[in-house]
């Protein structure tokens, strides 16, 4: 089922159900993939609606972190409930033992020891964890930790 047909028939369900927070996390997805059609004058294929979630869930992330410097941890705590309903419209996440697997076959395959072709070994790496959600800050945190 594409994602926006899976979103519409939550938003449904949770009308029906009275679930405030939910109906404005899949109101929220929603609204990002008809604005990308609009954007684009194409429906999003699966690369571009992953990208679209991996946005809207580091905009969670920050405002909730944001709040809570602020000082308002009931804001904070609904940011981090819609993050964990958009993560629901997403693969699952690689484990730590994959990533440091994909790392350590990316640098022998590639044979780079230099910081400089860091690149490629992303490149290399993200190949490997295709179709699981990996978050790039901390993935090129460990690549350059391995290489420097």
């Amino acid at each position: 089922m594409a994602l926006l047909d899976r979103v519409q028939k939550d938003m449904v369900e949770s009308m029906k159900a009275k679930d405030e927070l939910r109906l404005s996390a899949t109101r929220m997805i929603k609204t990002a993939l008809m604005k990308y059609k609009a954007d684009n004058m194409k429906e999003a294929d699966e690369t571009a609606e992953m990208q679209l979630l991996n946005q809207l869930l580091k905009q969670r992330n920050e405002s909730a972190e944001m709040f809570r410097k602020g000082g308002r941890p009931e804001l904070a705590d609904k940011e981090e409930a819609e993050a964990r309903l958009i993560e629901g419209y997403m693969p699952a996440g690689a484990s730590a033992a994959e990533i440091d697997s994909a790392i350590s076959a990316a640098i022998a395959e590639t044979g780079i020891t230099s910081l400089k072709q860091m690149g490629q070994v992303m490149n290399a790496v993200k190949a490997k964890l295709t179709g699981k959600r990996v978050d790039g800050k901390a993935l090129s945190e460990q690549v350059r930790s391995r290489l420097s």
